[in-house]
């Protein structure tokens, strides 16, 4: 096989090297946390938060609905004995009476709005946790396919190094390094020819380059100085 066939395998296995590569490099940038799950949790996890402090407000506002019945429910049983005879005394149980049944009405009101705004958060939370739930899901789902792709591209990157491993060692490694540094400054070492032409920059070669290039040598275009292979 002729050296200049011989460094155009080995550009297209690099090439299939930098595809993997490249590849790899994508899948693992999209491995870890999703920002869009992190973000949906950390709001579930703040509309938790909010949801229990209105619940400890619903008690507080119930315990305070109940305290006042009790202090009412002994004023007026105090008022409506009959134990007590002084006119004063009975106008005072009275306004602490009035007092008590306008405060627990207040509170009442107090309670129920907050009960309201339980139920509501409830449910807001309750649709929260099931976005959150399938965004999760979504999101573990596509890290194993992720990782599945990762394991692979590793065995391909593996076999490919091995066919590079094996057609250098058929390589004068001083040719090998003039291959390098073309691909280095160029890009692509080596470019075929076609119709008289280096595909590499679109020149017409001389017919000595040619006749040079169909020989077993390394022939490199006047213009570009990439390796010409004749396809």
């Amino acid at each position: 096989m002729g050296v200049a066939k011989q460094l155009y395998q080995l550009q297209e296995i690099d090439l299939e090297l930098e595809s993997a590569e490249q590849a790899l490099v994508q899948i693992t940038g999209q491995l870890g946390e999703s920002q869009v799950v992190v973000t949906t949790q950390n709001k579930f996890a703040q509309e938790q938060q909010r949801l229990e402090e209105l619940r400890r407000q619903q008690h507080s506002a119930e315990w305070e609905v109940d305290d006042l019945t009790n202090k009412l429910v002994a004023a007026e049983e105090k008022l409506y004995s009959g134990r007590i005879k002084n006119p004063k005394e009975l106008a005072n149980l009275q306004h602490e009476a009035d007092g008590l049944k306008a405060r627990r009405s207040k509170g009442e009101d107090k309670a129920l709005e907050i009960m309201e705004q339980v139920t509501v958060k409830e449910a807001g939370v309750a649709t929260l946790a099931s976005e959150l739930g399938r965004l999760e899901n979504e999101w573990h789902d596509e890290q194993q396919q992720l990782m599945a792709e990762a394991e692979h591209y590793k065995e391909v990157l593996s076999e490919i190094k091995q066919r590079r491993q094996h057609l250098l060692g058929d390589i004068d490694p001083s040719t090998v390094g003039v291959y390098q540094d073309i691909k280095k400054r160029k890009g692509r070492a080596v470019a075929s020819i076609e119709q008289g032409i280096c595909r590499g920059c679109g020149i017409s070669l001389s017919t000595t380059q040619l006749q040079q290039a169909k020989g077993d040598r390394l022939v490199q275009c006047g213009n570009c100085g990439r390796i010409l292979f004749f396809a």
